[in-house]
């Protein structure tokens, strides 16, 4: 995620020094165009650098949860957590239960994420009201792990070769073992766990493994480009889960 801010920052820096070689910018103290020139160059190359930047690999070494037994390996994650004044397996009913009517922003992030082409139904362009979690679980992602009450995981094919089609046998063992070249695959998990008799912590993870270091570049420039939104659909998506066990536990 501090690389996607900073080829954000740096990307803005830039705009300014371009900006600034149009009309100088004297109030940023931009107060002429080798000032202008400057500002553009070091944005272009902080964001070119930050963008082209090696991800490295993080390892569990001891797994404790199903996402770690399918993604014990991964060069991309982001993780958000949000406390619930609901008993755990409410919570966990929700998760299930959320549309994306429900969510705040998300056709619109979502829109954006695919740059705003139609398509078929599936998580980035879902029905009405349908569970986000049923639209995701029958279209790109395969269901790998159920533990009722504490943790549901989810996984996809997210890169492959051009032309490459996947075995037609979609399971979990399967996708954990998939480690060809040339492709990455994201996890994701929803936990919940129980903070007293009335409150919950629900949190969710996603993690990506690239399989190689070119697919690991080609998908790092993707990930650094859509990750602050996609950080902010899975706040509202917990956001939203927790508005729908509080309502009904109330």
């Amino acid at each position: 995620m501090a690389a996607s801010f900073a080829l954000y920052a740096f990307g803005m820096l830039a705009l300014l020094g371009l900006v600034a070689l149009v009309r100088p910018i004297r109030w940023l103290g931009i107060r002429n165009r080798w000032v202008a020139l400057l500002v553009l160059a070091l944005g272009y190359g902080g964001a070119s650098h930050s963008l082209h930047a090696t991800a490295l690999a993080s390892y569990v070494t001891t797994p404790t949860t199903k996402l770690d037994e399918f993604a014990p390996i991964y060069q991309f994650s982001e993780s958000v957590s949000i406390p619930v004044h609901a008993p755990a397996g409410r919570v966990y009913r929700a998760v299930f239960a959320v549309t994306a009517d429900e969510v705040p922003f998300y056709r619109t992030l979502v829109w954006l994420r695919r740059g705003g082409a139609g398509g078929p139904a599936s998580v980035l362009n879902p029905p009405d009201g349908e569970p986000l979690i049923s639209v995701a679980t029958r279209t790109s992602f395969l269901r790998l792990a159920d533990v009722p009450g504490r943790e549901f995981v989810m996984g996809a094919v997210v890169m492959a070769p051009p032309g490459v089609r996947l075995a037609s046998r979609r399971d979990p063992a399967s996708f954990k073992a998939l480690n060809q070249e040339g492709f990455a695959k994201a996890t994701m998990n929803f936990m919940v766990e129980p903070q007293g008799p009335e409150w919950s912590l629900l949190w969710t993870e996603t993690r990506v493994f690239a399989t190689d270091p070119a697919s690991r570049d080609v998908f790092a420039r993707y990930w650094r480009v859509i990750a602050p939104g996609s950080v902010l659909i899975r706040h509202m998506w917990l956001r939203a889960i927790k508005v729908r066990a509080e309502a009904r536990a109330r």
